[in-house]
Order: C-alpha cells, then sequence, then structure tokens
C-alpha cells in the first residue's frame, strides 16, 4: 500500500509542476463549452455587452444620482443604475421644503452593499457630503460665507454653515471684545473660514476678518479718483457687465455698455477671465466701497469720428442690431446706431410690432430724421423713403365712388378693408346689408374675400376711411309704404319665433315684418304656427325708423291705437286689441301665478326670522342660568 501511494503522490506533485508553466490564456475554452451551441454563444456574449454598457458599477461612499421609481410605507425606492434598488425613509426628507415626487431625480451616497447585492443608501449623508465639499471650497477659494447664529456657547457661537454647525470663538465677532453673546443669537452674519479640521471635522467661522478687510478697502478707495486710468485683471463675467481686480481686495464693475461704443450681448465677446487691460474709473462710492469702471472711453468715440457722415436727411443703408415691440435699433458705423419707430416702418396703420416687419442682420435703408450729438441719440425712418398713399387720397377715391376692397382683419363694430397697401377703412356692421342685422363680420366674410364697396365718408387728417356695401342696391324701405299701405291685408309665412312675437315673410318685399304674440291668434283662440301661411293685416310702417308690425287677430278684432305724447328722442307706438278673452284670460292667469310666487317667498323669509329669533332668545337665556 505504501508503494502504490508514493507512486500517487509523484504522479499529483508531477501534474501540479506542469500545470504552474500554463497560462490562463493558453486554456482553451471552446473545446470546454461543448454543451453550448454557436447561437448561445452569440446570445450570451449580448447579454454579457448590455450588462456592461447599462449597469454601472457601484462603489461605497461615492454619490449617484438616482430617480424615484416608487413610494411604500414610508420608503422611498430608488434607481440608481444599479441592478438592484434602494430605499430610503421618510425620516430623511423632514428637513427639506417639498417632499420628493415620483420621477424626481435626487443625489444619494452608498454606504454599503449587502453580501445579496442589496444596496443601503442615504439622502442625509450625500448632503452633508456636498455640503462639506462646499465649505473646502470655500475655504481654499477664501470666499465670504454667509452663516446662521443658532446658539451659544463657552467662548464664542453655534452657527449654521451649508447645514453643517460650525463654531466662531468670541475673540473673532467684532474688532472690540463682545460681553452679551446672547445678542447674536437669531441673527445671519457674514465671515469667513478660518480653520477645517478633516479628522474631527470641526469648521472655525469669522467675522472679524471682513470688518478689518473693510477697512483696508476703504483705505484703499479713498486713494482713488475719478478719471484715474489704472490696469486691472478681468476676475468675472456676467450678463450684466464684467468685474476687474484693481487690487488690494477690490473688484470694480465694468457695465457691459460701457465695454465698447459697439452692441454686444455679453462682456465675453470682447473680454477673456484674466486678461490683464487698462480702464477708467467711472464713479466712486466711499459708502458702499464701490467702483464703477469703463473702457470704450479709453477709445475714440465713433459719435465724433462720423460727425461729417451723419447729417439730418441723409439716405444711408444700416444693419437692423436689435428688434423690439416698440422698434428696431439700426446700426449705421461701428458703435454708431438710430432707433426707427414702429410708426416709422410703413405707411400701414395695423402694423403693432416692429418684430412682424424687421429682422436681426438684415440689411434697411433708412432716412435720418432727427439727430442729437451731444445725447448720442437719433431717429430713423423707413417709410419716407416711399411717397405717401394718402398725399391724393381725395381724387383718387372720392366719396360716392365704388371701389374693390380686400378683408384685412375683424373688429366688434365692422369689417377693415383694404384698397391698396397703406389705405384702408372701416365697413360698419350696420352699413353690410338693408333687411338683415348683422352683429359680426365673421359671419358673413373671411380674411382675404373681395368685397365690393362705396366711400362712405373720408378724413384725411385722422386718415379715416369708412365705406359701405348697402349703399350700392336701392333701399327696398323707400317704395315699401306704396306696396304695403296701413290697413291692407297681405298673405305672409311665419318664419322665425320668439318670446315676444314672431318674424313674418311676404313675397313682396325681403323686408320681414313683426307681429307680437297677441296678434296671431286665430278665431279658435289658437296660435298660428311655425311655417304656417296666413293673412296678415299692416298695422304700423315706418322706413325711417325702420318699423313694419302687421297683425293675423286684427283682421276679425277691432284695433285702437293708443294715443300718446312724441317723445323727443323715441316715436314708439302701441296698439291694443279689443277685450280678446283668450288673452285676457291668459294674462289674468300670468298675474296670479306671480302673486302666489311672491306670498311663498314673503312666507319663507318670516318663517326663517322666526326660527333665528327663536335661537337667540334661548342662548340668552343659556346665558344667564350659567
Amino acid at each position: 500500500m505504501s508503494n502504490k501511494k508514493t507512486k500517487l503522490y509523484s504522479s499529483l506533485e508531477d501534474i501540479m509542476n506542469l500545470n504552474k508553466n500554463v497560462k490562463l490564456s493558453d486554456f482553451d475554452w471552446s473545446s470546454y463549452e461543448v454543451s453550448f451551441s454557436k447561437k448561445e454563444i452569440k446570445k450570451r456574449k449580448k447579454l454579457e455587452k448590455l450588462y456592461t454598457e447599462n449597469l454601472q458599477r457601484i462603489e461605497e461612499f461615492y454619490i449617484y444620482k438616482g430617480k424615484i421609481i416608487q413610494l411604500i410605507d414610508r420608503n422611498v425606492i430608488l434607481d440608481i443604475g444599479f441592478k438592484a434598488e434602494g430605499l430610503i425613509p421618510f425620516n430623511e426628507f423632514r428637513e427639506n421644503k417639498k417632499f420628493p415626487k415620483i420621477n424626481d431625480i435626487i443625489e444619494v451616497i452608498v454606504e454599503k452593499l449587502d453580501y445579496k447585492g442589496k444596496l443601503i443608501i442615504s439622502y442625509n449623508q450625500a448632503k452633508k457630503l456636498k455640503s462639506w465639499e462646499r465649505i473646502q471650497n470655500s475655504w481654499k477659494n477664501n470666499e465670504i460665507i454667509i452663516f446662521f447664529v443658532t446658539a451659544r456657547t463657552k467662548g464664542g457661537l453655534i452657527v449654521v454653515l451649508f447645514g453643517i454647525e460650525c463654531f466662531l470663538p468670541g475673540s473673532q465677532i467684532e474688532k472690540k471684545p463682545v460681553k452679551d453673546f446672547d445678542y447674536y443669537v437669531g441673527q445671519t452674519m457674514e465671515g469667513k473660514i478660518v480653520k477645517i479640521n478633516n479628522k474631527t471635522k470641526n469648521v472655525v467661522v469669522s467675522h472679524k476678518m471682513l470688518l478689518e478687510k473693510d477697512l483696508e478697502k476703504k483705505k484703499l478707495i479713498s486713494q482713488l479718483e475719478k478719471g484715474q486710468i489704472l490696469i486691472g485683471i478681468v476676475k468675472n463675467l456676467t450678463h450684466y457687465g464684467s468685474f476687474i481686480d484693481v487690487g488690494g481686495g477690490i473688484d470694480g464693475l465694468c457695465h457691459i455698455t460701457d465695454i465698447s461704443w459697439e452692441r454686444i450681448d455679453h462682456p465675453s465677446e470682447k473680454l477673456e477671465v484674466g486678461q490683464i487691460i487698462n480702464f477708467v474709473i467711472l464713479s466712486i462710492d466711499k459708502i458702499k466701497n464701490r467702483v464703477q469702471l469703463g473702457l470704450k472711453q479709453l477709445q475714440t468715440n465713433p459719435w465724433i469720428h462720423f460727425e461729417k457722415k451723419l447729417k439730418k436727411g441723409k439716405v444711408l443703408i444700416g444693419t437692423v442690431s436689435v428688434v423690439t415691440d416698440y422698434g428696431a435699433f439700426v446700426e449705421l458705423f461701428p458703435g454708431v446706431e438710430g432707433l426707427v419707430h414702429v410708426s416709422e416702418m410703413s405707411w400701414h396703420q395695423q402694423l403693432k410690432s416692429a418684430k412682424n416687419f424687421v429682422k436681426i442682420g438684415e440689411k434697411v435703408k433708412i432716412l435720418i430724421l432727427n439727430l442729437e450729438h451731444s445725447a448720442q441719440k437719433m431717429s430713423l425712418s423707413m417709410k419716407r423713403l416711399s411717397p405717401d398713399p394718402w398725399e391724393n387720397i381725395e381724387n383718387q377715391y372720392p366719396l360716392g365712388t365704388r371701389n374693390i376692397g380686400t378683408v384685412k382683419s375683424f373688429t366688434n363694430c365692422g369689417v377693415l378693408l383694404e384698397l391698396e397697401p397703406g389705405i384702408e377703412g372701416l365697413l360698419y356692421n350696420s352699413d353690410i346689408s338693408w333687411t338683415e342685422k348683422i352683429k359680426s363680420g365673421l359671419d358673413i366674410y373671411k380674411k382675404g374675400d373681395l368685397v365690393q364697396l362705396i366711400v362712405l365718408g373720408l378724413d384725411v387728417m385722422t386718415r379715416k376711411l369708412n365705406f359701405g356695401c348697402k349703399q350700392l342696391t336701392k333701399n327696398p324701405w323707400e317704395n315699401l309704404e306704396q306696396i304695403f299701405p296701413i290697413g291692407s291685408i297681405h298673405i305672409g309665412k311665419i318664419i322665425k319665433f320668439f318670446s315676444k312675437g314672431v318674424i313674418v315673410k311676404f313675397n313682396e318685399t325681403t323686408i320681414c315684418a313683426f307681429a307680437p304674440l297677441g296678434f296671431i291668434i286665430k278665431k279658435s283662440g289658437i296660435l298660428l304656427k311655425p311655417y304656417e301661411e296666413a293673412e296678415f293685416k299692416i298695422i304700423e310702417l315706418e322706413k325711417n325708423y325702420q318699423r313694419f308690425f302687421v297683425s293675423h287677430s286684427s283682421i276679425f278684432k277691432k284695433y285702437v291705437q293708443k294715443k300718446e305724447i312724441k317723445k323727443e328722442k323715441s316715436s314708439t307706438s302701441k296698439f291694443e286689441l279689443e277685450e280678446d278673452e283668450n288673452l285676457f284670460f291668459f294674462k289674468k292667469n300670468r298675474k296670479i301665478k306671480n302673486k302666489k310666487l311672491k306670498l311663498k317667498l314673503k312666507l319663507s323669509k318670516r318663517a326663517k326670522k322666526k326660527k333665528t329669533n327663536k335661537k337667540k332668545k334661548k342662548n340668552k337665556i343659556i346665558k344667564f342660568l350659567i
């Protein structure tokens, strides 16, 4: 047995020695994976690619952005692009003003990865880590910070900076020693970070440093003078200007309008951060420790350079630099621009915004109207280069002439028609038809429709034109009295029913008549039906006021005209039937019903009052007993 064992051990040792020299790359995996087909191997490779591309590697104590998927059982489920989701309890969002919602993206820190592949994440820890980074950055950059004083401690105050508690020593509060620390509790203060301990994560801040620097700034600012030329470094660029380091911790502002004589959209077009430039001091505010600087003042003023080329009444070509609702600024020479008001763009009266007429970068031919070299202002015109269409309008479109206009727009009172570009007039709704009462032009016309019209009114001073359409045809009301004399009977058809009466149409004319409900009762006492033909008697016809009243009942009943004193403004005339039984009883029943309703309302109000009075009495008794 011993010999056999020694042989086995010797063979195993030999094999182990041989395997030591063999590399993993030399091993042929394809011969090992005999059971897998080629298709299966391809699928596995595709899956491996998907996993490597989509799923990110998660490391502990790193901040990741995640999307909230669900809110379940006092927990927020978050997806951070890993194969497993993480849970955050609702308690961690207490400090937030807004509670998170589904699809919100938040930042979290991965605290631990379980052996089962579960993620243990924290929202609060991520906030603390971020705020700690902000503290370190502001300390490195020597930035001014704002903190809130929460409480007092031994030898100083506890302040909160970016959500982390810091220490403000008593010696660093003011220049003079402070006795009452409670005075500062609940106040916000400015200061700087003095010391950071990364191990214990303690931060020491100071307010005294700022006060000392302010004194230094005041001394330096007192030495500066208006109009002084200095050298500075561009520190920061914003949309409204650039901050330039003057030296000694003083940052001066150069407004965007003082960078260049030309119009620029952003300071980055002319300046760069870190650039060394010459500048002029424009103004000094010693109270607020502010200095305003200028760069364009060191360059030659283009208004003086191009003074000979700029004259009133001269025609030039410029490019549109800015477009607003009230007009457009046109640049004639580099740094020299003027305003073209909306009213000076076109003879068209309905032009409301310059954005509909010109675009930025467009080349425009203009005329100089006014010049102010001292104020560097210039007013320009575009429409004055073309002839005014209203000059010979009295000869072109005299009163009573017939023309064709195109519908441009609609108003509450009528339709705006254009005869030619720049000449527009109003067609009132009352001047469209003789017979129909038109409330809006939209019921008849559309934009772009051609309309035959006649000129009714013309005012050159106010540039107003009035048109008419119904005046193209004869007024049907003129001959109506001859066709329909008062007392004559004609056959008519009821077209429309209203609450107060009906409209009756006759074959002899296009004008319709009106018959009140009391005048369309038959002999049997029944009202006439819609679209029913019947005989109607002409009661009243006034062409001046366009009043046309008819009656069916008056054919077999006598009617009496009420004699009333005519008023100056209105010429109304009423008619009464002799006591018709059906109408009399109908009116009587209506009056009775109205009286009953009024009585019910009165009784209900009285009952309510009684209830309220009883309640008040009970309350008084209870109070008295108490």
